[in-house]
């Protein structure tokens, strides 16, 4: 072939990819507008919430707040997140963000400045409320004060919504730190005769409601709100919040029945009855950012891997039982967790089962800190079996995804779970995931069945150390079955835990609740 051949051929060559690759850019254009299109009646959103990932995080709460208005935003709906100007964020940011105005509060405040800043980071616009004395330290106190931060902060946000640069349609509230807002919002428009923003309140974990005594009460509800809320019970935040919110929504489908009953109704069964009655109750599974969690991509780990090519899987694991000093076997299976240690999370379980089944050849890696007794546990443990248990008592986030990778089984013998997203990150990595079937790991986690191959873990459904030591067992039974393994793994990998689905499920739920 000649030259001048070689250079027609190769330039049709690159005309043709450039036609395919066109093709593919238009293909995805128009897949974006017809996602654009479906969710165009959609008003802006304002996400109310104690704290978001990246900027300040303590849990899975932060993770959802933090990834949602990003997949939203593929879909066309505007929404932004408005938080504390916490003293985290603040050392880091402050520089970046613009300060929009401030304004003094009530006196019956114990400090009246109120600031409000804005930052777009990563294309995703947040409004902190700044306030030194309230959110100059740690983003939770654990006592009074912790309420008073978040009266201060709710107040704030309804003082403030009216005079943004963006005027919300909806305002979407999480957990018990923000659930006042429907209550004051509501309140406010039946003083002045005008129509509030819809809301939505999010409830990530009922057990933590923001009770508080009446001191508290006091400062929190001015008189009006007084007189409007009657018999409410507004010192219970999670309750004002339920019982005014337009609608209200839970992290996962079986949670949001779960919650109306005596066992796991925290004392609101009865309202939340009432919500669900008239319509108003649903349940939403949460999902994981998988761009940050994709062991394809992740690097954090020693070597990279995918469903068609696990062989990183392996080197991840022996780096692992290097760095932690476990013993370099690489036949014993890994069982992980990672998480709070709290009675939750039934770490009591857990202890039962790693005083079990180090003896039948399973090592253990625990990554986590919580209540003093149960680090202790966890301590304790590792002392006894030393080389075949680490525990790691703080947190430790790039070690937390080397251990997803390294594990081989993920273990959540969790009380309750309203979601959980431990167990679908475990998935997406390719560790196969052992919990209590309740909550949201019920919702995720199918059970293996050894006479079709379907499933993608294992499960037991009493709340129970022996139960949970059987459900390990069978998953130990088929650790040593290759072809058994690979199949659970490829079932557990291609799962869609992705925030596409959850943005696309809150996208629609945004729009039953306007005309």
């Amino acid at each position: 072939m000649t030259a001048r051949k070689r250079a027609k051929g190769a330039g049709q060559g690159a005309a043709g990819a450039g036609g395919k690759s066109g093709a593919r850019a238009k293909g995805a254009d128009r897949q974006a507008a017809k996602r654009a299109a479906a969710f165009a009646g959609v008003p802006p959103v304002l996400i109310v919430a104690a704290e978001a990932a990246p900027l300040a995080k303590t849990g899975g709460l932060a993770d959802v707040v933090g990834a949602l208005p990003k997949y939203l935003k593929r879909l066309g709906v505007d929404a932004r997140i408005i938080m504390p100007f916490h003293r985290a964020i603040k050392d880091r940011y402050a520089s970046q963000a613009m300060h929009l105005f401030d304004y003094l509060a009530g006196d019956q405040w114990e400090s009246r400045f109120v600031g409000i800043d804005k930052l777009e980071l990563d294309g995703t616009v947040y409004y902190f409320v700044d306030n030194e004395h309230y959110f100059g330290g740690p983003i939770y106190t654990g006592n009074n004060f912790e309420g008073q931060q978040y009266a201060f902060f709710t107040q704030a946000v309804c003082d403030v919504i009216p005079n943004l640069d963006f005027q919300p349609g909806i305002v979407h509230c999480n957990d018990w730190h923000t659930a006042m807002v429907p209550f004051k919002l509501k309140a406010r428009a039946a003083r002045m005769g005008t129509t509030p923003p819809a809301t939505l309140l999010t409830i990530h974990n009922l057990a933590f409601q923001g009770t508080f005594g009446d001191d508290l009460q006091a400062i929190a509800i001015g008189a009006d709100e007084r007189a409007y809320a009657c018999d409410l019970g507004c010192w219970n935040m999670m309750k004002a919040g339920i019982d005014t919110a337009d609608r209200v929504n839970t992290v996962s489908p079986t949670y949001a029945a779960e919650i109306t009953t005596h066992e796991f109704g925290e004392g609101l069964e009865y309202d939340l009855r009432s919500v669900r009655d008239r319509g108003r109750l649903s349940g939403i599974l949460n999902g994981i950012d998988t761009d940050t969690w994709n062991p394809a991509t992740d690097g954090c780990l020693e070597q990279t891997y995918s469903l068609d090519d696990l062989a990183g899987k392996a080197a991840c694991k022996r780096a692992l039982l290097e760095e932690l000093g476990l013993e370099p076997d690489m036949d014993a299976p890994l069982i992980a967790m990672v998480g709070r240690l709290t009675p939750q999370k039934g770490i009591g379980i857990a202890a039962h089962v790693i005083g079990t089944l180090v003896h039948e050849g399973a090592m253990f890696v625990v990554l986590g800190s919580g209540d003093s007794d149960l680090e202790w546990q966890m301590r304790e443990a590792e002392n006894r079996y030393k080389g075949r248990v680490c525990s790691y008592i703080g947190y430790n986030g790039d070690l937390s995804h080397r251990i997803y990778a390294a594990s081989d089984f993920f273990l959540m013998p969790s009380a309750f779970e309203p979601c959980g997203i431990s167990q679908m990150i475990a998935m997406r990595y390719g560790s196969l995931p052992i919990v209590h079937e309740t909550g949201g790991l019920k919702d995720t986690v199918q059970s293996f069945n050894e006479f079709t191959g379907e499933g993608c873990g294992f499960s037991f459904s009493r709340f129970d150390g022996d139960d949970a030591v059987d459900a390990c067992r069978k998953a130990l039974a088929v650790f040593g079955d290759d072809a058994v393994v690979r199949q659970l793994v490829r079932n557990a990998m291609t799962r869609d835990f992705s925030f596409d689905r959850c943005a696309r499920s809150y996208a629609e739920l945004y729009r039953s609740m306007v005309p």
